[in-house]
């Protein structure tokens, strides 16, 4: 069967990302560039700044990707792009530009929804890796638990009913004083700690035992601050940053655990920016290993933003007879699943 190598490109939110993938599963490149360093001046993704950056360095990432792949336009044989969640000026400079290269050349053209290539990045280290499993997909903009039945097929068993677990980290971490991104500096922060000092809630949701909701332990957190600062008392930032990441992780894993559990499922991945969490794989890790679950992670270069998982859902897409024409367009709000 003939090889087939795509080119993705990655532009949903703060990094220009393009790498070659080669039959969904070999990464020949993967390059991305980031704009942290940019946005850490105002304490956030500031869209209209992440927009014109993408525009500036598009083109290089392309060809560093190329480059690096040993592989000219030419040999490529599809256009994978993601089009759907993210910021809309972002996603909108990673269209055109998949669009036009994909006109030019006369190769067909895939777009891909975000989530799904988070998922896909699971199979990138793990050949043997395929459906059905439990995924739990956790960023600063999404936090699902979803069965995949398929290549590019889920069912939805939960969700965040506000903040996802990445945006609480980065509120937190801001509240605190750590900065711009929060993830990260709160889970280094919170090795130095410990976690059960400070007693902050674990939210359940009636009726929706997999849905979540971080807004709580987030004002909980808030709340603590300014407890303290109206008494003039210090706060023992590292056992706060502990015990608020336990926190989180304790409901990620718990409601992680009790699905596999009623699907029957003995399969387990995490994906996303959080996915790299420290405390997270750890805590995952063990429950999976006590109840006897083969566990799956991406390394955190695929848990973030990154081409080589839109590469990798293209691919599937592709074989599943996929094809999009000029008229793709970018979906900001794009639902998993959704076209």
């Amino acid at each position: 069967m003939k090889d087939v190598c795509i080119l993705a490109i990655e532009s949903s939110c703060d990094e220009t990302a393009a790498a070659v993938v080669q039959n969904g599963r070999t990464v020949l490149s993967n390059v991305i560039s980031s704009q942290i360093e940019l946005h850490k001046l105002y304490g956030g993704v500031v869209p209209e700044i992440a927009s014109r950056k993408h525009i500036e360095k598009i083109n290089q990432v392309i060809e560093q990707a190329l480059e690096d792949a040993g592989r000219t336009l030419e040999e490529i044989d599809v256009i994978g792009v993601t089009y759907g969640p993210g910021l809309v000026g972002a996603l909108l400079v990673g269209v055109a530009e998949a669009k036009a290269i994909a006109w030019a050349k006369k190769k067909p053209l895939v777009g891909v929804h975000h989530i799904e290539g988070h998922v896909a990045a699971n199979y990138i280290e793990h050949p043997d890796m395929e459906p059905p499993f439990l995924c739990l997909v956790v960023s600063g903009g999404h936090t699902h638990l979803v069965v995949v039945k398929d290549y590019g097929e889920f069912e939805i068993l939960g969700r965040t009913r506000d903040d996802a677990a990445g945006e609480a980290f980065d509120k937190v971490a801001r509240a605190i004083g750590l900065g711009y991104p929060g993830g990260p500096k709160i889970d280094r922060l919170a090795r130095e700690g410990y976690a059960r000092s400070i007693a902050f809630p674990r939210a359940k949701i009636a009726g929706a035992p997999y849905d979540f909701s971080f807004s709580g332990v987030k004002s909980a957190v808030l709340n603590y601050l300014n407890q303290h600062k109206m008494q003039s008392l210090p706060v023992p930032q590292a056992d706060l940053a502990a015990s608020f990441q336990a926190a989180v992780v304790d409901v990620l894993v718990e409601h992680t655990m009790a699905a596999a559990a009623d699907f029957q499922m003995d399969k387990v991945a995490i994906a996303g920016g959080v996915a790299s969490n420290g405390a997270l794989r750890e805590a995952m890790e063990n429950a999976c290993a006590k109840r006897r679950l083969q566990f799956y992670r991406p390394s955190p270069i695929f848990c973030t933003d990154n081409a080589a998982m839109i590469g990798v859902a293209a691919y599937y897409e592709y074989k599943k007879g996929v094809r999009h024409g000029w008229d793709l367009n970018a979906k900001p709000n794009l639902g998993l699943g959704e076209r």
